[in-house]
């Protein structure tokens, strides 16, 4: 059992399905009391009925008000994981890129806002942050996700140097593939990328239980991208011929 996990009042947003699932079920067989928010109110429901949780759908922008009324007056672990997996270009179009930016980067920051005051008042608190390996490197194919995915990324830093020494928990969660509906609508770019290393959604929940028992930032359920972000880092051209390499094979249908 992980000690910071048993008794603490847990959020989960985008729980109905996926990783968020997985998390919610996990934080609850640790002994956690879990609200289980999804923009699908019957989803959310059957997870939270599952695990003897809250369901708390609707808006994951919204929900830290409720959740909290839920656990009783205190958030202590908050997972912003509701995303969106817009493919596209940079011609996506204006509201793609808009509907991006916001679940996948201001629904994070608009929960923060709510969380932080009450941490930094009682001086604990821990926020959970499901980024992507493509929030670390990027994703072909899919320019509105990779973009707002670092932005993501970016965000949980910040609060992770700027509140570390006030109490204040951060852990980035980056996977790669996972085995979930938003890998299944990525297509032939998830299919050639993705799918070969994709592992199931129980892993990422593992691999963040691990990350809050070591107090670890960044948690990579893949633990190759550790390699590819250091890549990336040290020989940025190197790595951006390797992966226009990959673009063009994508490109020809190979």
């Amino acid at each position: 059992m992980v000690e910071a996990v048993q008794g603490a009042g847990v959020v989960v947003t985008g729980a109905g399905g996926g990783i968020g699932a997985a998390l919610a079920r996990r934080f609850a067989a640790e002994g956690a009391r879990v609200v289980v928010n999804d923009l699908d109110g019957d989803r959310a429901k059957a997870v939270a009925d599952e695990i003897g949780g809250t369901a708390v759908p609707g808006d994951a922008s919204a929900v830290v008000g409720e959740a909290r009324d839920a656990l009783g007056g205190t958030v202590d672990i908050y997972c912003a994981n509701a995303g969106v997996g817009s493919g596209g270009s940079e011609a996506a179009g204006e509201a793609v890129w808009a509907q991006a930016w916001d679940v996948n980067v201001m629904a994070h920051v608009r929960a923060a806002e709510a969380l932080i005051p009450g941490w930094l008042e009682r001086g604990s608190g821990r926020f959970v942050s499901t980024v992507s390996a493509a929030g670390l490197l990027t994703m072909i194919g899919a320019a509105p996700y990779s973009v707002t995915k670092h932005g993501a990324y970016a965000f949980a830093e910040w609060l992770s140097l700027t509140y570390r020494h006030r109490g204040i928990k951060v852990h980035a969660i980056c996977p790669q593939g996972v085995r979930t509906d938003m890998l299944a609508a990525t297509g032939s770019a998830g299919d050639l990328v993705l799918q070969p290393t994709a592992i199931e959604p129980d892993a990422v929940a593992e691999a963040l239980m691990k990350g809050i028992e070591e107090e670890r930032f960044l948690i990579l359920p893949h633990p190759e991208v550790a390699g590819f972000y250091q890549h990336r880092a040290t020989e940025p051209d190197r790595w951006l011929t390797t992966m226009n390499h990959i673009q063009q094979k994508w490109e020809a249908g190979e």
